[in-house]
């Protein structure tokens, strides 16, 4: 279905629907696309000359869309990755491309799709203790947040482990929870498919490499721009650390003890490495790694009101934490360009989201997705969202969009979509100016 043609301008108004269950039948006569690279493809590997169009005719094209012009900074130079798009989070304008919808392997970034599409499933204080079944099937050198079998762990804990260590041990209990990982993996697709996610096709649900398992920056832009608007994910993606449960063993005194330990979020935008600051703004989202993938992020970032998301996949360059600093040069471009260039595309809202007004009485929490906000409404006791700073705007950090609560957001019985309207990302967003 096509994308309805949004009004020009950035509206306020609130576009909301009921969404459409999300048990569509997967087309079991289609085999699943093969990665367009492999292990051994060579840098040079190229895109293909056709691909989806799915957001506007020039994403299918091969090569950078961009529309260059009078007060359009041009694009940073030396940008390597295959494929690449900066996107407005809100209204959905794609402002630059590269390869969008180049079907490639997704790696960890894949755990947005597992995420928006369980996370409502169970509430967080559900209790699950771990059997050797739940553990089976990890892929060798797999991310490993350290479940043990034998010990309980909370909903809450499990995606902690998901989202800051990207743990596919976790990302294997939570599928287990939901009928098993060939039960999970087809609600994957089902929900990739409802929100017009069509490059990607889910083989394993934690993103390790698989065969014919792929995803685009498009598409991996389109499931950030989902997840985002519910309250657990948003917060869980800008969490930079947590306590995690340990392993119970007998103290000095033969005493049952069970310490946590801390894990810390391996998105470097968000918790910083030596090569790489902490991105002003910065809330999130997901961060991936494999033999078959390369490098893959995609990030999502406040800066003067605008709200970017951007995906990079497969930088060619060999340096350390490439994926984030060409992630980084690319949210400056797109907070720089925003409001001068003209788009090339759009994110598509899902099949099931139709055009609506605002209405009057709707709820003015400006949360979205229902029982997927989960109990709370924060990341938990024990976890530390990113703390706030002054920003290179001189702003105090406080009280800017992403710290926006309030709003108009209608909630109706099957769930809203959120189109053309700020979201309320985490009240406390690390706001370092960068070096």
């Amino acid at each position: 279905m096509s994308a309805p043609k949004k009004t020009t301008g950035r509206s306020l108004l609130v576009t909301s629907a009921v969404l459409t269950s999300l048990a569509l039948a997967a087309p079991a006569a289609v085999a699943a696309p093969k990665p367009s690279g492999s292990p051994s493809a060579s840098p040079s590997a190229t895109p293909p000359a056709s691909m989806s169009t799915v957001g506007g005719a020039r994403l299918g094209k091969p090569g950078t869309q961009v529309n260059l012009a009078s007060g359009v900074p041009v694009l940073p130079k030396d940008l390597s990755a295959r494929s690449w798009i900066v996107a407005d989070a809100e209204s959905g304008d794609v402002l630059a491309a590269h390869n969008a919808h180049w079907r490639l392997a997704p790696a960890s970034t894949l755990k947005m799709l597992f995420a928006d599409t369980l996370l409502p499933r169970f509430p967080r204080d559900t209790e699950h203790k771990v059997v050797p079944s739940d553990l089976a099937g990890i892929g060798p050198g797999s991310s490993m947040v350290g479940i043990k079998e034998d010990e309980t762990y909370t909903v809450h804990d499990l995606w902690l482990g998901v989202f800051l260590q990207s743990g596919n041990d976790a990302v294997h209990v939570l599928s287990a929870m939901n009928k098993g990982v060939e039960n999970t993996v087809e609600d994957m697709n089902e929900h990739a498919e409802e929100l017009q996610a069509l490059d990607t096709r889910v083989v394993s649900p934690d993103g390790y490499d698989a065969e014919g398992q792929v995803s685009s920056a498009y598409d991996l832009t389109l499931i950030a721009r989902s997840g985002m608007q519910k309250k657990d994910f948003r917060e869980y993606a800008s969490t930079v650390t947590a306590k995690f449960p340990g392993e119970t063993k007998k103290d000095k005194k033969g005493k049952k003890v069970r310490k946590p330990f801390e894990i810390r979020n391996t998105n470097r935008l968000l918790s910083g490495d030596a090569d790489v600051p902490v991105y002003q703004g910065i809330a999130g989202v997901k961060n991936g790694n494999t033999t078959n993938a390369g490098a893959t992020f995609t990030g999502v970032a406040e800066r003067g009101g605008k709200v970017l998301l951007v995906t990079v996949m497969h930088p060619e360059k060999p340096e350390h934490n490439e994926v984030y600093k060409e992630t980084a040069r690319l949210f400056d471009w797109g907070f720089k360009a925003a409001g001068k260039v003209q788009p090339v595309g759009e994110l598509v809202p899902p099949k099931g989201a139709a055009q609506a007004g605002a209405q009057p009485g709707a709820n003015p929490s400006g949360e979205a997705g229902g029982s997927g906000d989960g109990a709370g409404g924060t990341a938990g006791t024990g976890s530390k969202p990113v703390a706030g700073a002054p920003a290179a705007d001189g702003s105090s950090g406080m009280g800017t969009a992403l710290g926006i609560t309030g709003g108009v957001l209608v909630l109706l019985a099957g769930g809203a979509f959120l189109v053309n309207r700020r979201w309320p990302l985490p009240d406390l967003v690390r706001r370092r100016t960068r070096p």
